[in-house]
């Protein structure tokens, strides 16, 4: 019986116990049929699948190579025997023997610069033929000392060379300071570029010597070599240009160029009178303008041609043109025949000569 103050009692729930399995409770397999599987299925993912079949590599190319030919037997009637080789003989070898310079030092009892000068000033001789090469091998050949050789007569020499038109005046570097046919190859010019023009020193050759040179100055290698150019000339242009190797003429060249005069001969077109010249003079004489000293004159006049004759004060590329312009003149060719006192006379196109010794600009 319960009372009011009592509370009811609730019921205990328990989970049901497990069964204890044992063998003879095991469920019988039941038996299935064998499922088809595809090749891969029972191979990892790692492993790749391989085809049971591999395909078969193609066929090699066929070679070019000629069969090899067997050399027949000793015995058989076919061979032949090799020939004897010579004995070997050594080559003789070009380095053997001793330098030039120091053979020439013990036949002078000098230094070796003093021996290279000798030799670089054509006094040394190898068998009676002059040397110029210090470095040259010399053994059992006959090298010979001029008894007259003096190294305070070794002098810079002055090239006077007539420069042919669409050739550089030489103020660049030069490509190359050695022989022309040792210059490297010019490189062809870039699709939609010029060409570049060819310079005039490499018209400084003993091939280009003009033959009635009068300085009597016998040519030596020495002398195309350390060449200073310092008088500008159009490329289009032709006539004197100068290269020397004595620094007073190069500090002649420089220092009074303003005050040497040039003498340039100029071919127009058309007959040309003195008062065509007119608009040349008013230009020179316009403060405005600045123009150098300028002396221009008609030297010869045909119904074709006209040949003007222009004196200028300094070195001033691009002058003439525009002075020619001014008189409304069309220049056909422009010669550069006088550089001072030193006048390019009868000089070919492409030759050069010696400075001679009683000239001077």
């Amino acid at each position: 019986m319960t009372t009011p103050d009592s509370k009811p009692a609730r019921a205990v729930l328990r989970k049901p116990e497990k069964p204890v399995r044992t063998a003879a409770m095991a469920p019988t397999p039941l038996a299935r049929a064998p499922v088809a599987r595809s090749p891969s299925a029972s191979r990892p993912y790692s492993e790749p699948y391989a085809p049971r079949y591999a395909p078969q590599a193609p066929p090699a190319p066929p070679s070019n190579k000629k069969p090899r030919l067997r050399k027949p037997r000793k015995d058989s009637e076919d061979y032949q025997a090799p020939a004897a080789q010579p004995s070997f003989q050594p080559a003789v070898q070009e380095d053997s023997g001793e330098r030039l310079s120091k053979r020439v030092m013990q036949l002078r009892g000098c230094s070796r610069k003093e021996a290279e000068q000798y030799i670089a000033g054509g006094w040394v001789r190898v068998d009676g033929v002059v040397a110029e090469e210090p470095q040259r091998r010399v053994d059992q050949q006959t090298v010979t000392v001029d008894e007259h050789a003096n190294l305070m007569a070794v002098t810079d020499v002055t090239l006077i060379l007539h420069k042919p038109a669409g050739y550089t005046d030489g103020l660049e570097d030069p490509e190359d300071d050695d022989d022309e046919d040792d210059a490297p190859a010019r490189r062809p010019a870039a699709r939609g570029r010029k060409a570049p023009l060819p310079n005039a020193r490499n018209l400084l050759t003993a091939k280009t010597h003009w033959e009635h040179d009068t300085s009597g100055t016998r040519i030596l290698k020495r002398h195309f070599q350390h060449l200073d150019a310092d008088v500008e000339l159009e490329n289009g242009a032709s006539g004197l240009v100068v290269f020397t190797q004595d620094w007073r003429t190069t500090r002649k060249l420089t220092e009074d160029m303003g005050v040497m005069e040039h003498e340039m001969l100029v071919e127009v077109e058309g007959e040309v009178e003195p008062e065509a010249l007119k608009p040349i003079g008013y230009a020179l004489k316009d403060d405005r303008l600045a123009l150098p000293q300028v002396k221009v004159s008609v030297s010869s006049s045909t119904p074709a041609m006209s040949r003007l004759r222009f004196a200028i004060k300094g070195s001033h590329p691009g002058l003439v043109a525009y002075l020619c312009g001014v008189a409304g003149l069309t220049i056909i060719g422009m010669r550069r025949v006088r550089l001072g006192r030193v006048t390019l006379a009868d000089l070919p196109v492409g030759q050069w000569r010696f400075l001679a010794e009683g000239e001077r600009f």
